[in-house]
């Protein structure tokens, strides 16, 4: 009996070993599309258009406003490690600008390097009705109306 127990002791340690192993292993998780340089190396700029360059390597990730800016390709890269928020390890953005006809003019890159945080901040306009309830806003005016008020006193 003593050799049993043994091995499953030890066969509950060799598992709990394996899981807090696997646990803490990196996972990675890809996010978004950025053409390859092959690919970016075949367009011109002054020559192709918004179609052309749909057609040849795909929609791209994010788009100016009203479908007049510029296309932007966008490729992220995540690890995660155990229990803790995902990091951003890699980002690539490619960023091509047209001309008013919808020319190709530019082609950039970006990666995380370049990048910076944007903090944004939600403008909220203070009602100032935080600590009253309802009821004593409703009963809160009672005493502040004179009757002259209500019926139109001599003017």
């Amino acid at each position: 009996m003593g050799t049993k127990r043994g091995r499953s002791v030890l066969a509950a340690i060799v598992l709990g070993t394996a899981l807090a192993t696997a646990a803490c292993s990196p996972l990675y998780r890809n996010h978004g599309f950025v053409p390859s340089p092959e690919e970016l190396q075949a367009l011109q700029p002054g020559v192709d258009t918004r179609e052309t360059i749909t057609t040849t390597i795909g929609q791209p990730t994010t788009s100016g406003v009203l479908g007049e800016g510029a296309f932007y390709y966008v490729e992220s890269r995540f690890r995660r490690v155990g229990p803790f928020e995902p990091e951003e390890i890699e980002r690539q953005i490619v960023a091509m600008d047209f001309d008013p006809s919808g020319v190709l003019r530019n082609i950039e890159r970006y990666g995380l390097e370049d990048g910076r945080a944007v903090v944004l901040t939600r403008r909220i306009t203070d009602d100032g009705l935080r600590d009253t309830t309802f009821l004593r806003q409703l009963l809160g005016n009672i005493g502040n109306v004179s009757a002259e008020q209500l019926f139109g006193g001599d003017e």
